[in-house]
């Protein structure tokens, strides 16, 4: 056969093929202007209901993304079983469960901070501006996204942590509350009365403005250290990192004048070290030596630093 005239009939066959497919394929563009024309209203209306909530953000434009891809992914497999009639959905649905266990393999992390994503702004276990800590990594919360949590640290760096990280590590929320118990030590010297020193720092720490006072201050003894009585000051101030060091600084400061005005001694540590082997003085600036250096040597640690006794 003259290979023109083949040519010919597979023009013309396709062409024919085309003419009969021809109202399968408009409909199915019609189709797919409808689910066009479905995802813009049903984002809308999303928009709509989920505003009167009080849902997050970050999570109401996932749950219209997911509305979104719903609506197309319904409308492109109706399309394709029109235009295409050996295609049946039940065919799609299988080669939509074997791409989707291959994406799952190949974007397994990123599908895990998805989905950890979703779950932190449902359950909503911290707040925007909350001061977090979790694995070492303390400061406030600036932003949450699906796959990840901007945190801005009290040094002013910028940390983006996975959520899949925020949701398997545990989570310390330390604005939780709007005040924060912080604790101090004090020690006083053994010839002190335990009493009246317990009730000189409370009196010193009950006035200050940065301790609440809708709690009580808390002072104990809590033990015997090598050169004083040791004192647990624990009082309630504000949340956050900045409210903790202000409080602390001022309690320290007003304990301190407190004792100091009462007379009240805050010892520092005795020394005393004993040299098994003799110790060689040098001369004075009179050419007198020191004491024999056969005779072991001992020095003493005091306030003015350590002296040589004989």
């Amino acid at each position: 056969m003259n290979p023109e005239v083949i040519l010919e009939n597979q023009i013309f066959q396709f062409f024919a093929d085309f003419l009969r497919t021809l109202p399968q394929i408009l409909v199915a563009l019609a189709v797919l202007v409808a689910t066009w024309f479905l995802s813009r209203v049903g984002k809308r209306v999303m928009t709509r209901e989920l505003g009167r909530t009080r849902m997050r953000r970050s999570l109401a434009e996932v749950l219209e993304m997911l509305v979104a891809i719903s609506i197309w992914m319904g409308g492109l497999m109706i399309a394709a079983t029109i235009a295409f009639p050996s295609v049946t959905p039940a065919r799609v649905v299988t080669a939509l469960g074997l791409g989707s266990i291959a994406i799952g393999f190949a974007f397994k992390d990123i599908l895990e901070n998805f989905i950890a994503g979703i779950l932190i702004l449902y359950r909503e276990p911290f707040r925007l501006d909350d001061y977090i800590d979790c694995d070492g990594i303390e400061g406030r919360v600036e932003e949450i996204t699906i796959r990840d949590t901007h945190i801005r640290q009290t040094d002013g760096q910028r940390v983006v942590m996975p959520n899949a990280m925020l949701y398997r590590q545990p989570v310390r929320v330390l604005t939780d509350l709007d005040r924060r118990r912080t604790t101090v030590m004090c020690g006083v010297g053994y010839g002190e009365d335990v009493d009246r020193a317990r009730e000189v720092i409370r009196g010193a720490v009950e006035g200050l403005p940065t301790v609440r006072k809708d709690q009580p201050v808390q002072i104990f003894a809590k033990a015997f250290g090598e050169s004083s009585i040791d004192f647990e000051v624990t009082w309630w101030t504000g949340a956050k990192p900045v409210d903790i060091r202000r409080s602390r600084d001022e309690v320290v400061a007003s304990v301190k004048r407190a004792l100091d005005e009462a007379g009240i001694e805050i010892p520092f540590p005795y020394r005393t070290l004993t040299f098994k082997e003799p110790v060689a003085l040098a001369r004075d600036e009179t050419g007198r030596e020191g004491a024999g250096r056969d005779e072991p040597r001992k020095q003493e640690t005091a306030r003015g630093g350590p002296r040589a006794v004989s």
